[in-house]
């Protein structure tokens, strides 16, 4: 019988299946949507319950769409968002809302409430920040246990027990919430999110203390194994065997971020050289490195937090397909392009391109020499790490036509490419050797965006073979946890291809090296204004 692997793969919105066969081939896959919830303003929740049925029904869809015997499924791995899950002694769910509502018990990653929590953390300037890049985001876990524990005491001394997402999935898929065991947890999830000092094996305990989280640490709140992701959690529990359709001897792969799984999916055999980019609404840059590399405004050096051989740090663009979607949205000529795309039945994308090719034949030059964009319209997460910043455009005119929002569209890409570009230069200033991106994630859908990409930071974009990246990461988890592989990076370099290989534009290398340095010029320049405005 030929040997399968499950992805599972959490994300904001849905539940997805894949199931892979042993070159890294999606058979089938499957998706089942999740529930938010958002009782106030900057708060968002969801419910571990309604994710694992989902999952469970995800499972059997893609295991049904494959058309094979669930026993061949010979292992699973799973990713997930950095959500905080609450569960009592007993496993099940502890509130995490102001409205007392148990069934609601995660704090999704986008939830912002422990934006003061964070910045207390900052202020004590501890030693651990250094392997965070210095900041403190409130999508990490120790500003929402804080919250928790100022705002709602009475639910924060119920839950017996706080996971990251995705090692809750492990711990429930293997039947570890019963009481009586203390569940394992990803040195991925612990490293990047709680601040676990993985490369030293101990927690900062001195910093918890003086946050008034010491607490945790004699609870089973913050207690279980940390080990290498792809490690052997165990096999599924009778019940979620039976649940799934899978059998009991199914092994459970120590999990990963969602993020750091589709890096994972795409390394190919050689991580150092490359920045694994998962770009789509955002972006998500992670770079390897056989020794610790400190970046300033990028989180990291974390130790084994995808390989456990070495070191990731990870970047990041705030908005970058979001950004797009907004450039076009905000435009008067946006019905007419619609309009346009429907009438000759290809995506909007698509008939921007088009028309872009048109234009730069007739003009024969630059269309944006003299018109500028910076990217900031969401604030900056690397490397400047300043999300107070805002959009600049330089060059408008009074043009409203489609023709104009072409360009606009244009001069987006291009900005948003040169953002990566700015990352990568601090990456490698700072001990990295980037040589190539590897993308997947939404962009790969844009050629237009892609050729953008490599012209404006000169450096080869590889695209894989499987589209589905951050699946055949948590495929690459359950291959390793159960043996088929000796390790991640074998894994890695026998699942993963690249299906197409894009090479910068040597001849556009001056006016990319110039619009850079207006690019950095208008990042100086806002910083001016406020001066300006300040001393007013």
């Amino acid at each position: 019988m030929s040997a399968y692997y499950l992805g599972i793969d959490v994300g904001s919105a849905s539940v997805r299946a894949g199931v892979f066969d042993a070159r890294g081939r999606c058979v089938a896959q499957a998706a089942r949507e999740i529930a938010q919830y958002r009782p106030r303003a900057g708060f968002v929740e969801q419910s571990s319950d309604n994710i694992w049925s989902q999952c469970v029904a995800a499972v059997r869809a893609a295991v049904s769409e494959a058309g094979i015997d669930g026993g061949s499924v010979r292992a699973i791995g799973f990713d997930a968002t950095c959500s905080l899950v609450a569960l009592n002694d007993q496993g099940t769910p502890v509130s995490v809302s102001p409205d007392n509502i148990d069934d609601h018990n995660i704090v999704m990653w986008m939830d912002h409430r422990a934006i003061e929590e964070a910045e207390e953390i900052v202020a004590t300037r501890h030693p651990a920040l250094e392997y965070i890049g210095g900041q403190v985001s409130p999508e990490l876990e120790l500003p929402k246990l804080l919250w928790l524990k100022r705002q709602r005491p009475d639910q924060f001394e119920r839950a017996a027990l706080f996971l990251d997402l995705a090692d809750f999935m492990v711990a429930r898929a293997i039947g570890d919430l019963d009481g009586r065991h203390e569940p394992e947890r990803s040195v991925c999830t612990q490293v990047c999110k709680w601040l676990y000092l993985a490369h030293e094996g101990r927690w900062p305990e001195d910093l918890l203390e003086r946050l008034g989280l010491d607490e945790l640490m004699s609870r089973p709140a913050m207690q279980g194994e940390i080990r290498a992701p792809g490690s052997r959690a165990g096999t599924l529990s009778p019940e979620a065997a039976e649940a799934m359709g899978l059998s009991s001897d199914t092994v459970v792969a120590i999990g990963l971020i969602d993020a750091h799984a589709g890096a994972l999916g795409m390394l190919g055999d050689d991580p150092e050289g490359s920045l694994a980019v998962i770009a789509g609404t955002s972006a998500c840059h992670i770079a390897f490195s056989h020794e610790p590399c400190f970046v300033p405004g990028v989180w990291g050096p974390y130790w084994g937090a995808v390989l456990p051989d070495g070191w990731i740090n990870e970047g990041g663009q705030s908005a970058v397909g979001a950004l797009i979607d907004h450039v076009i949205a905000d435009s008067g000529a946006r019905d007419a392009l619609m309009a346009a795309a429907e009438r000759d039945g290809i995506s909007h994308f698509e008939w921007l391109n088009q028309r872009l090719e048109t234009l730069e034949e007739e003009s024969r030059d630059e269309l944006t020499r003299h018109l500028h964009l910076l990217d900031h319209h969401h604030g900056n997460r690397s490397p400047l790490a300043d999300a107070s910043l805002k959009g600049m455009v330089s060059g408008l005119t009074l043009d409203r036509d489609i023709d104009g929002l072409a360009v606009r569209y244009l001069a987006t890409l291009q900005a948003v490419s040169l953002g990566t570009r700015h990352i990568v230069e601090t990456l490698n200033a700072h001990g990295h050797d980037i040589k190539r991106l590897r993308l997947c994630g939404g962009a790969l859908k844009n050629a237009r965006w892609l050729k953008e990409l490599s012209d404006a930071t000169g450096l080869v974009i590889e695209l894989p073979e499987e589209r589905e990246t951050v699946l055949l990461g948590s495929a690459m988890l359950a291959a390793t946890a159960c043996g088929d592989h000796p390790g991640l990076r074998q894994a890695a370099a026998a699942m993963s291809a690249t299906a197409q290989t894009i090479t910068p534009d040597v001849t556009r290398r001056g006016f990319f090296d110039a619009k850079y340095r207006v690019y950095r010029q208008m990042h100086q320049d806002q910083l001016r204004y406020r001066e300006l405005m300040e001393t007013r």
